[in-house]
C-alpha cells in the first residue's frame, strides 16, 4: 500500500470517528478549547487540512387521508396515503487552516443536499477569525440564519424528523445569503467565555429564491449562554435573538388586522415602501445527567409581525405583485428527551403550536369575512423513540398528532385528518 493511499484510508477512518455521537449545529465555529475542536485540529493537520461528512435519511411515511398536506417531508400525492422517499442526502466538506499557534484563521464550508428531488446546494460560506484577541470572527456566503436554536440544530442531529411549522414557515430553509461577525471568546480565562454574539445582514428571501429582488436586508441578532454547568447534574444554555427586516411592496393595497376581519389601506405610498418583518424569540435547554444517560428538557418561543400574501404567511421568494398582508404571530415548541437503559435509546415528546394571526381565531375565522385558511392555528403533539444502533447508524419512530383549530370555513369546521407516522433510518458517515 503506497503512502498516499494509506493517508486517504486514515483520513477516511479519522472522518468516520470524529463525526459520530456529537451534536452538530450549523454555524458551530472551531473551538480549540473542546473537544470537537481539538479533533478538527488533529484531523486538519494531519490531512491537509480536509474533512468530509455526510449522512443519507431514507424513510417510509403513512399519513391518515390520500393526499394530506404535510410539514413532514411535503405534501403527499393525490392518491397517495404512505410513500418512501429520501428526505435528505447531504455531503459536506470542510476545510481549515490553523497557524504555528494552533489557532484557527480560516474556514469553508460546501454542502449540497441530494435526493430523488434533485441536488441543491444548502451550505457554501467561508469564515475568517481574529487570533489577536481570540474573541471575533466573520462569515460571508450562503448559511444558517443566526435565529433560534431549533433553526441551527443538524437535521442529522434533531431528534424529531422536522422542525417545527412555525421555523419551516418564517425561515424557509433555514439558509439565506448575507455576512456575520460573531463575538466568541476562544480563551479558557476570558470572563465571557460562556457567551456568543452574533450580528448579521441578510439578503432576506434565503433559498425560496435564486436572486435578491430588492435592496431591503434583514439584521439579525442573538446572544446565546453557551452551555454551562451548574453543578455535576445539571447544565443550562439558553439565548435571545431578533431579526429586524422586510422586503418591496410592489402593490399599492396592504392590509392589516381590525377587529374580525382584514381592512385594507389602497395608496400610492404603499407601492415601493418597505413590508415589515420583525422577529423576536427566546430559547432555553437544560440538561439532567442520569444513569440512563441524559434528561433534557427545551423551549424555544418567536413571536412578531409578518408581511406575506394572502394564500401564505411565508416571506416571498420572488417579487410578490399582489396586496400585502401584515399579521401579528407567535409560535413555540417544547421537548421532553430521556434516555432509557443506556444512551442507545431515547423517548422524546415534543409539543408546538404556530399561529400565523393572533388577532383572530376559532369561528371567527371565516365567519362573514375574508380571513382565509392562511390564519389557522396549529398544534402538534409529537412522540417517538430513537434507537442509537452505532455511531453510524439510527433508526427514529416518530408519530405527530396535528390539530387545527376549527373554524367557520368549509374544510375546517372540524380537525383535517392528517396526523403522520415516520419510520426513519440515517446513516452517517
Amino acid at each position: 500500500m503506497n503512502n498516499l493511499l494509506r493517508k486517504a484510508l486514515l483520513a477516511i477512518a479519522f472522518a468516520l470517528i470524529s463525526s459520530a455521537g456529537k451534536s452538530q449545529f450549523l454555524m458551530d465555529m472551531i473551538d480549540t478549547t473542546k473537544e470537537m475542536g481539538k479533533g478538527f485540529l488533529s484531523l486538519y493537520k494531519k490531512f491537509d487540512h480536509v474533512r468530509i461528512s455526510g449522512y443519507i435519511q431514507p424513510q417510509f411515511q403513512a399519513i391518515q387521508t390520500k393526499g394530506a398536506k404535510s410539514f413532514n417531508g411535503g405534501d403527499f400525492a393525490a392518491d397517495a396515503n404512505n410513500r418512501f422517499m429520501l428526505r435528505r442526502g447531504r455531503l459536506r466538506f470542510d476545510y481549515a487552516r490553523f497557524n504555528n499557534s494552533n489557532q484557527p484563521q480560516l474556514q469553508f464550508v460546501f454542502q449540497f443536499d441530494g435526493t430523488e428531488r434533485g441536488v441543491f446546494i444548502r451550505d457554501f460560506w467561508g469564515r475568517f477569525y481574529e487570533n489577536k484577541f481570540q474573541n471575533f470572527s466573520g462569515t460571508i456566503g450562503m448559511f444558517a440564519r443566526p435565529f433560534g436554536y431549533e433553526l441551527n440544530l443538524s437535521s442529522s442531529d434533531r431528534e424529531s424528523p422536522e422542525r417545527g411549522r412555525m421555523s419551516q414557515i418564517l425561515m424557509k430553509t433555514e439558509r439565506d445569503l448575507g455576512a456575520m461577525i460573531s463575538f466568541e471568546p476562544r480563551k479558557k480565562n476570558h470572563p465571557l467565555r460562556y457567551f456568543r454574539w452574533d450580528l448579521g445582514v441578510f439578503n432576506g428571501q434565503g433559498l425560496t429564491g435564486t436572486t435578491d429582488y430588492d435592496s431591503y436586508k434583514d439584521i439579525i441578532s442573538r446572544i446565546a449562554l453557551k452551555p454551562l454547568n451548574l453543578n455535576k447534574q445539571l447544565t443550562l444554555s439558553a439565548a435571545i435573538g431578533t431579526l429586524q427586516g422586510g422586503w418591496i411592496q410592489k402593490d399599492s393595497s396592504r392590509y392589516s388586522m381590525t377587529g374580525n376581519t382584514f381592512t385594507g389601506i389602497k395608496s400610492g405610498a404603499n407601492a415601493d415602501s418597505k413590508a415589515p418583518r420583525k422577529y423576536y424569540e427566546a430559547d432555553a435547554q437544560l440538561k439532567i445527567k442520569t444513569n440512563a444517560g441524559a434528561t433534557e428538557l427545551r423551549t424555544e418561543y418567536w413571536w412578531g409581525t409578518q408581511s406575506a400574501s394572502s394564500s401564505t404567511s411565508e416571506t416571498p421568494g420572488t417579487l410578490l405583485k399582489e396586496s400585502v398582508y401584515v399579521r401579528q404571530f407567535n409560535g413555540a415548541y417544547f421537548y421532553f428527551l430521556t434516555n432509557i437503559v443506556n444512551p442507545h435509546h431515547q423517548i422524546g415528546i415534543k409539543y408546538d403550536w404556530y399561529d400565523p394571526n393572533t388577532k383572530i381565531g376559532g369561528k371567527a375565522i371565516g365567519n362573514n369575512n375574508n380571513v382565509n385558511a392562511t390564519n389557522i392555528k396549529y398544534s402538534t403533539l409529537g412522540f417517538g423513540y430513537t434507537n442509537y444502533i452505532n455511531e453510524n447508524l439510527k433508526l427514529v419512530l416518530w408519530y405527530e398528532i396535528i390539530n387545527n383549530e376549527k373554524t367557520s370555513l368549509a374544510g375546517y369546521t372540524s380537525d383535517v385528518k392528517d396526523n403522520v407516522f415516520t419510520c426513519r433510518l440515517q446513516f452517517r458517515f
